[in-house]
């Protein structure tokens, strides 16, 4: 096992490595910005060094700095959490080529998953079902507006180097193909350096589910249930859940079986995440594959006991799994509502500034992830996140509604969050019954606020 490993994150997911770390007696290094000097990450670990000034690129985006950390504070691995140089395959190779271990699977495996074309194709050839698009990258918007025509509108162009929602427009008629390849190509470069597409059939309104997969050097590969990560705003994620209460079970056992065949394809080493969308007639189709821990491991965490962090330090530290399939078994529900510093009533613009006063839930079958403390600065220059609450229960009703309890207790004052957004949604009719997919939020965000101010007015 590891003695020290160096964390290449910051804010929640780094509490969570440096914990889970410490629980197993190894040594973390946090390697920070000028920035998140005094942020809790940086008070807990072992060590810590700064690598750059308050901006991504010149501190948690710079390779060479961590690279060269690692190296002065003799750490055998690093973890890179999300975001940020998580899927990010030249880091990785820059690692092994240093012989560091890096947490997470081959500059390989994330190469040939992070091309979303490429992962494509694989995918069809190992029998997984993809949505109807383009057999390989887009030319130009001339091709795209061709291959639309044939898959039918309205038609999803994507970033092959893409992930959180960015590098992707929608086109609903040709008139609009042009505007939107030339859009999602501009963001693409600006955010991954590659402008490269390719295109999709749009599955409108469909549910997102996602497949927790772990594997080891061994040629071991399990699956541990899935996630429904329906309720987003703008392709990010506000809200997921497990299970997914919209399957049933002969749909659960065929897409935990597809998200294998996936995972198997690439031998994939390490945790990882198949991602699928889910039309209304029931016909599942694979989108991508997270070569990374998710903002959402916690859920799965709570439905099967398992500790995906500890798993996959082991499985980088050469380990075989600690669990066969037959030992996983998915009890109760979780859900994990995602604390942002934002104002849903001003089109959920950031809010950064200084926390005043904190007070978390607690309770049976409740769990927090955050950096947070009282005086404690949010930044305007990372993502508006500042936390996550997860509950657990018996059942997803009895989730609701001690998940209502835990947001009504929790109080983060100096900045503004979206707390009490996701506290109406608690409410919701729709959500309640399990009625909503990926265009809920798009349909009801403005409702949703108006019931919430009206209810304050009575």
């Amino acid at each position: 096992m590891f003695r020290k490993v160096l964390i290449a994150n910051r804010g929640e997911i780094a509490m969570r490595i440096l914990r889970c770390c410490q629980e197993m007696g190894i040594d973390t290094v946090i390697a920070f910005s000028s920035e998140d000097r005094d942020s809790l990450p940086v008070q807990f670990a072992t060590e810590s060094v700064c690598i750059g000034p308050a901006p991504a690129a010149a501190s948690y985006l710079n390779q060479d700095a961590l690279i060269a950390a690692a190296k002065e504070y003799q750490c055998e691995a690093i973890h890179p959490g999300y975001g940020f140089l998580s899927e990010n395959a030249d880091f990785a190779e820059k690692c092994e080529s240093n012989g560091i271990a890096y947490i997470g699977p081959s500059s390989r495996m994330i190469r040939d998953m992070g091309d979303k074309q490429s992962a494509r194709a694989l995918m069809k050839k190992h029998g997984v079902p993809v949505v109807p698009g383009s057999e390989g990258i887009l030319k130009d918007w001339k091709e795209a507006a061709q291959i639309a025509e044939k898959v039918g509108y309205p038609v999803l162009l994507k970033a092959t180097a893409g992930g959180g929602g960015r590098g992707m427009r929608t086109a609903f008629d040709a008139s609009e193909i042009q505007n939107a390849y030339e859009s999602a190509q501009a963001e693409a470069l600006s955010a991954f350096g590659d402008g490269s597409l390719y295109l999709e059939k749009l599955i409108q309104h469909p549910h997102h589910i996602e497949v927790q997969i772990l594997g080891d050097t061994k040629g071991n590969l399990i699956q541990l249930g899935e996630r429904d990560c329906s309720m987003q705003r703008r392709n990010q994620k506000l809200l997921e859940e497990s299970p997914a209460r919209i399957l049933t079970q002969k749909q659960r056992d065929a897409i935990h079986k597809a998200a294998l065949r996936a995972a198997k394809a690439v031998h994939y080493v390490s945790a990882g995440t198949v991602e699928f969308v889910l039309d209304r007639e029931n016909n599942f189709y694979f989108i991508e594959m997270n070569t990374r821990i998710q903002v959402e491991h916690p859920v799965t965490e709570a439905v099967t006991g398992v500790d995906l962090i500890r798993e996959q330090i082991r499985i980088a530290a050469g380990l075989s799994l600690g669990y066969k399939q037959s030992d996983i078994h998915l009890t109760g529900h979780a859900i994990e509502c995602r604390i942002n510093a934002e104002n849903p009533a001003r089109n959920f613009s950031p809010c950064p500034g200084r926390v005043s006063f904190l007070h978390f839930p607690g309770g049976n079958g409740v769990r927090i992830e955050s950096a947070l403390y009282n005086g404690a600065m949010v930044s305007p220059y990372y993502d508006s996140m500042v936390a996550k609450v997860i509950v657990h229960a018996p059942g997803r009703l009895e989730a609701i509604r001690k998940m209502r309890v835990a947001l009504e207790e929790m109080t983060v004052e100096g900045i503004d969050t979206n707390i009490d957004f996701l506290y109406l949604i608690m409410y919701n009719n729709d959500f309640i019954t399990g009625n909503v997919d990926t265009g809920f939020l798009e349909k009801n965000t403005d409702a949703i606020i108006r019931w919430g101010e009206e209810s304050r007015r009575t």
